[in-house]
């Protein structure tokens, strides 16, 4: 485990740990907010108001499809902002990403409809969406490198999972916001007024994230001479393999979320469905939501105690079984089980793995390709959970609502394999040393003799 050279740092972390945590998780905070809202409304709206000539199942489709195109911009994002940061430092990748997502969501609620444009509204929501991918692949690597780089040794599993339940925030927040705007608003201004409301979360973000002080690993880099010149040929070349585990390991997260929440929105909603009320869903999806903000920390937190493969073994685990049980709930139709289907779904499934990636695949990679590596890993899968719910309605659309569920623990075999071939990089080992390290930087400095 490569560490920053002065063992005080590594071991306490930097003065302003705390501080970059939140400002990070803030950030993230909003561009989820922005991207996941694109989501609800795809599930909600965008079939009726960008492809209204289409029949139900069709504009649920094309809807899907322009919600995965975001996913598919994210990787270039990533590669972008991976190379950025690795070169010319963490902070700027952040400030440019988070003001490059707002001015993509503020359009999207400017957007004309089908009706006022014709074909020429599908074609600029789909533009827009692309520069909205872009920015949110440039964000998660940032973010979290800043939090992981500042952040104490034995504690780096609690701080990224600060700035990771940034992201559920981000979702309680876009669904509260759908919640309120469907039953204030007509249908014209119900999902225009969230996208909206992204300007001043916006402003507000970029004035943390201007205080956030650089890196103090990637300040070391830049003394030493060490930064690489191009860090992503650098990560392919050397570290591959881990390139290939924590894109594996991110699907089981984001691609289950496809599934157990996009996917089933969009199915409670179908009238020829198993049907529940937009009401009824976005206020068990609010719940989840809620209720993953401390299910995110606690996980990060306990794998500081536990290491991080046990952790994630669980959350993959629980996964495998889950799909079938996920269906049998929401399809009684009963508000309390469709609630408890969305919790289970997201407070542990999904939040039990998204709380340890931060540190884990921050760990995984040395310094100077890290951000390289992590954002590649973790936006390739994007590409994969952003087509997921298009997958998951034509699978439904043949076999009915088993084709889901057994994608859904699909998706959690592949996380199961892919932890077991994963090293474990916080074991009792790194515990230990940790703990050595901690108790020198403690330890008063002895009397002078005289």
């Amino acid at each position: 485990m490569a560490e920053s050279k002065a063992p005080h740092q590594a071991a306490q972390g930097s003065p302003e740990r705390l501080r970059v945590a939140v400002g990070c998780g803030v950030g993230a905070t909003i561009e989820t907010y922005d991207f996941i809202g694109f989501g609800t409304a795809a599930a909600l709206y965008f079939g009726d108001v960008f492809f209204p000539d289409s029949d139900p199942l069709s504009a649920t489709l094309l809807s899907f499809a322009t919600l995965g195109i975001g996913f598919a911009a994210r990787p270039l994002g990533g590669i972008v902002a991976g190379h950025l940061g690795d070169r010319i430092g963490r902070k700027p990748v952040l400030v440019g990403s988070l003001l490059l997502m707002g001015v993509a969501t503020v359009l999207i609620g400017c957007l004309p409809t089908y009706q006022m444009v014709g074909v020429w509204a599908p074609i600029l929501l789909v533009a827009v969406r692309v520069i909205q991918g872009l920015a949110f692949g440039a964000e998660w690597g940032g973010a979290i490198l800043m939090t992981f780089e500042h952040a104490p040794w034995k504690r780096r599993g609690l701080y990224t999972g600060i700035t990771q339940a940034g992201f559920p925030v981000g979702l309680l927040l876009a669904n509260l916001a759908f919640l309120l705007s469907r039953h204030t608003l007509d249908d014209n201004w119900a999902w225009r007024v969230p996208f909206l409301l992204s300007a001043v979360l916006i402003a507000v973000g970029i004035l943390i994230r201007l205080k956030i002080d650089e890196s103090p690993q990637f300040e070391e880099l830049k003394e030493s001479g060490e930064v690489v010149r191009n860090p992503l040929v650098s990560v392919l070349r050397d570290d591959w393999r881990n390139v290939l585990r924590a894109f594996c390991l991110r699907i089981t997260e984001t691609a289950g979320y496809a599934v157990s929440v996009t996917f089933v929105l969009s199915y409670l909603s179908d009238d020829d469905a198993p049907h529940a009320s937009s009401t009824t869903t976005l206020t068990a999806l609010v719940t989840a939501a809620a209720l993953g903000i401390s299910a995110t920390t606690l996980w990060a937190r306990l794998s500081d105690r536990v290491g991080r493969r046990p952790v994630y073994l669980f959350g993959c685990a629980v996964s495998v079984v889950w799909g079938v049980p996920l269906f049998l709930l929401v399809n009684t139709e009963t508000a309390a089980l469709i609630t408890v289907a969305f919790v289970i779904s997201y407070a542990v499934c999904q939040n039990c793995l998204a709380g340890v990636q931060g540190a884990w695949f921050c760990e995984l990679f040395a310094t100077r390709t890290r951000t390289a590596g992590t954002s590649l890993a973790y936006q390739l899968s994007a590409v994969v959970s952003g087509f997921t719910p298009m997958i998951a309605t034509a699978l439904y659309s043949g076999t009915g609502w088993t084709g889901p569920a057994l994608l859904f623990s699909g998706y959690g075999v592949l996380g199961l394999v892919a932890t077991l071939v994963t090293r474990e990089t916080w074991g009792p080992d790194e515990r230990s040393e940790a703990d050595r390290a901690l108790r020198a930087t403690a330890e008063p400095a002895l009397p002078a003799a005289h």
